[in-house]
């Protein structure tokens, strides 16, 4: 823990640093510009105060009751809101470097790293400082986001470090478990103790996200990760031509994808594709023609996506390749225009995370070195008069939302041998305000051993979307407090019941799951169920009547 508790350290606030700050916050409240308010007030050196002495100042004014709280006066001085506009505070943790079980030709490989991440990528940067002790790291990540003003109680863990599948069982029970006691604020003798504690915890846990290869999933794979408490799965596509699969050395083919997006689906998961452009081999015209795939596939259609452009980078058989004038990396000006070619393309039910991936530029040899490559697409994408209406694209973020004017919409879609229902509710500016993905397994869908998941429909996800808000708190306007997710689930409820299903299975979050009990699900094994009436209604359409709760 010691890497952010140094940088803590260094910031604290001497006393003159929160005098000032005072000062700045109470021009800030008075409606001068933030920036302003800074530049007018430096310290007696010259020096200007940042934004994490705002916040603790804000922090300890209404801590100890001088001011009372006044979130819009704490949004305008937070650093990087966007970090929570989403609904969620993501902590990203790594496991320990371990061997895997890849041989990318792309893949560097680092001492004392796990395969593929680099020592000063951010994410990987924080592990190393605490020695990828999971324990450590999402403590200290919590603290972190907490100094700068960022809701911590409803919290999204991402555990990154290659594939999360192969390494021992028992590490990954310890893994999980330290990461849920630096939540909950207590030990826990064992996993299940730490999954109980954490419903009620000062930061519940409102998502559990691993990466693996598709090689490894498995029925028996899946059930271990439902027993985990995992939600969302994110999965190594990287391109779906058996020819470039081989010639990368990826050691799986398009079929073995296939049927792990099918069965991850089928267990309720949220699937998200990691997709990557400039694979030895490919060409502008192949890649744009693969990524198209991806949608044209009813056993594939990721719900979100992960775009990887391959970067050369020292060490790697790929670097040999290009020495040798078998490889030549796109450049930036061919990367921007396939992705903006491509990018229109994605389906309103998909969310597109990334784009480019935070390889400090130092270690790419040639090709594409910007890590605002989004910027650039989204700006080419403005030239052509063209846009992505992906779920990042039209999510509403901080916008304030009416919810008596949001617009209903059921876009249905097969994939992976279920029906997929992409409920969502818009405003007139087609801005996303909540969504719910209910999938409605057919006769065709892989068997999951799951007893929970027998006659069930599977609400997949639930998400109301704005700035994430502290549990109980209520911002005027928000989508988070306009009862969005209780109509959400009304609405899926009343389709799986005209499907025929006996009940409905949520995968839900541990730190989710008193939510869906006062909607009258109670837990099972590790899905919350809720019976259907027998006899319900055969009409699973939208119905005007049913009021927002």
């Amino acid at each position: 823990m010691d890497g952010d508790l140094n940088w803590l350290e260094a910031r604290r606030s001497s006393p003159e640093m929160l005098a000032r700050a005072r000062q700045i916050l109470e021009a800030v409240r008075d409606g001068a510009e933030v920036t302003a308010a800074v530049r007018g007030h430096p310290l007696a050196d010259g020096r200007l105060l940042g934004k994490h002495v705002l916040v603790r100042a804000y922090l300890q004014l209404t801590g100890e009751g001088d001011w009372p709280a006044d979130p819009e006066l704490l949004r305008r001085i937070r650093m990087k809101p966007v970090r929570t506009l989403s609904g969620v505070t993501t902590v990203t943790v790594l496991t320990e470097p371990a061997g895997c079980p890849g041989d990318c030709l792309f893949c560097p490989t680092v001492e004392h790293m796990p395969k593929s991440y680099l020592p000063d990528e951010p994410g990987a940067r924080r592990a190393v400082q605490n020695g990828f002790d999971p324990y450590a790291q999402t403590a200290s990540r919590l603290e972190a986001l907490r100094a700068i003003g960022h809701p911590t109680d409803k919290v999204e863990l991402l555990i990154l470090g290659g594939t999360w599948s192969a390494y021992p069982a028992v590490y990954q029970e310890w893994f999980v478990r330290r990461c849920l006691e630096a939540l909950n604020g207590s030990a826990s003798h064992s996993l299940a103790e730490a999954q109980q504690a954490n419903a009620g915890a000062g930061h519940r846990n409102v998502g559990l996200v691993v990466e693996t290869r598709p090689d490894w999933v498995t029925p028996e794979e899946v059930r271990r990760l439902r027993n985990l408490g995992v939600t969302k799965v994110q999965i190594g596509v990287q391109c779906l031509d058996d020819r470039i699969l081989a010639l990368n050395r990826r050691g799986h083919t398009v079929a073995e994808t296939r049927a792990a997006m099918r069965l991850l689906r089928a267990a309720g998961f949220k699937i998200v594709a990691h997709w990557m452009p400039n694979l030895l081999g490919a060409t502008l015209d192949s890649d744009r023609q693969d990524f198209a795939r991806l949608w044209d596939d009813a056993d594939l259609r990721p719900d979100e996506i992960k775009i990887y452009p391959c970067q050369l980078l020292p060490g790697t058989g790929l670097e040999q390749a290009w020495r040798r004038g078998e490889y030549q990396p796109y450049t930036t000006a061919e990367l921007v225009a396939l992705l903006a070619d491509v990018k229109p393309g994605i389906p309103r039910y998909c969310r597109v995370n990334r784009v480019v991936r935070d390889i400090p530029s130092q270690h790419v040899l040639e090709g594409n070195r910007r890590t605002s490559l989004r910027l650039d697409v989204q700006a080419e994408l403005r030239r052509r008069g063209r846009a992505c209406a992906c779920i990042r694209c039209r999510e509403v973020r901080a916008r304030p939302v009416a919810a008596g004017e949001l617009a209903f919409d059921d876009l249905v879609y097969e994939a992976g041998g279920a029906l997929e229902h992409f409920l969502s509710y818009s405003d007139a500016a087609d801005g996303l305000a909540g969504y719910l993905r209910l999938s409605l397994p057919s006769a065709g869908s892989p068997e999951t051993g799951l007893d929970d998941l027998q006659g069930a429909a599977l609400v997949r996800e639930v998400h109301v979307y704005g700035e994430s808000l502290v549990l109980g708190a209520e911002s005027k306007g928000a989508a988070q407090h306009a009862g969005l997710g209780r109509r959400l689930m009304a609405e899926a409820e009343a389709r799986a019941a005209a499907q025929g299903s006996r009940r409905v299975a949520v995968i839900a979050a541990l730190g989710t799951r008193r939510y869906y009990q006062r909607l009258g699900y109670r837990l099972g094994g590790t899905y919350m169920i809720k019976d259907l009436p027998v006899g319900s209604p055969g009409e699973g359409g939208h119905s005007p009547d049913r009021g927002l709760a």
